[in-house]
């Protein structure tokens, strides 16, 4: 886009050139990927910072809004919703989630009557996340010390069995218009340990919601003090009634999975560039 607006993508340095699903991005926006926290960059001399793959913030929080504040109003999505999206205790404040206990640091573990699931409040990619059964306390007490070791809250949620069939809904919304939605498949295997790769690797396919799974999806962010975001993930699974229950919000960060939905990088143009005017 010579003489245009300069459009950056930021990432993280394990992924210089970007997450492979947002290959087709540079060509439609005219844009370039940047090392979020690499000092050589002038991210001055950029009209618009879109926020892509940036997946090693969840260690380093502080910087990376520190970083999201001096880029300031150029920067998709703005720093006021990376601040609140980047801590799951945002959680408390929407509508039909799973249920969820905060465990802040030095929390006991609490009884394991059921299946849960133990993660940090900070994350991605499903690092430092891991299911556990009754007779596992001592594998989930110690993740729950390294995560408060880190200075990490932690957050307990009840293993929603219906992933282990039928996955999870992630509905894509663009400019506050829904996209696309997909399936993933389960990620949690019993017994496993926390991936150690940057994200966990997932089994994805695209997927028609259910108009129950919209409507969820809509009255998520319509509770929300934003309008018409560039991007949106929500994430749905069905409780054992079928209903659906939100899992998580994804509004800093997200795999946006443009290569199961045809013409879905241009729509996601089309929402930046809107941004752009």
């Amino acid at each position: 886009m010579p003489g245009g607006p300069r459009v950056a993508l930021a990432t993280c340095a394990p992924l210089p050139e970007g997450d492979a699903d947002d290959a087709g991005l540079p060509e439609a926006l005219g844009a370039e990927f940047r090392v979020w926290d690499d000092p050589g960059v002038d991210w001055d001399a950029y009209n618009l910072v879109v926020v892509r793959s940036t997946w090693d913030y969840q260690r380093q929080r502080d910087a990376f809004l520190a970083w999201a504040q001096r880029v300031g109003d150029r920067l998709v999505n703005p720093p006021d919703v990376l601040r609140w999206n980047t801590d799951k205790r945002y959680l408390a404040q929407l509508p039909r989630t799973v249920p969820t206990a905060f465990l802040e640091p030095g929390a006991p573990l609490p009884a394991l009557d059921a299946e849960v699931v133990l993660k940090p409040t900070v994350s991605a990619g499903s690092r430092d996340t891991a299911r556990f059964r009754p007779g596992e306390e001592e594998r989930a007490a110690a993740l729950l010390a390294a995560i408060h070791a880190s200075g990490r809250t932690a957050m307990v949620q009840p293993y929603v069995a219906s992933v282990d069939e039928r996955g999870e809904t992630a509905l894509l919304f663009f400019g506050g218009s829904f996209s696309h939605a997909i399936r993933k498949g389960p990620l949690l295997r019993p017994g496993a340990d926390p991936t150690a790769d940057l994200y966990a690797a997932e089994d994805i396919t695209a997927r028609d919601p259910a108009p129950a799974e919209r409507e969820l999806a809509e009255e998520v962010l319509a509770a929300l003090p934003w309008r018409d975001l560039a991007y949106a993930r929500v994430d749905v699974v069905e409780d054992e009634g079928g209903r659906p229950l939100l899992l998580e919000l994804e509004l800093t960060e997200p795999s946006l999975f443009f290569a199961h939905a045809p013409a879905a990088v241009q729509r996601f143009a089309h929402a930046v560039r809107r941004v752009l005017r």
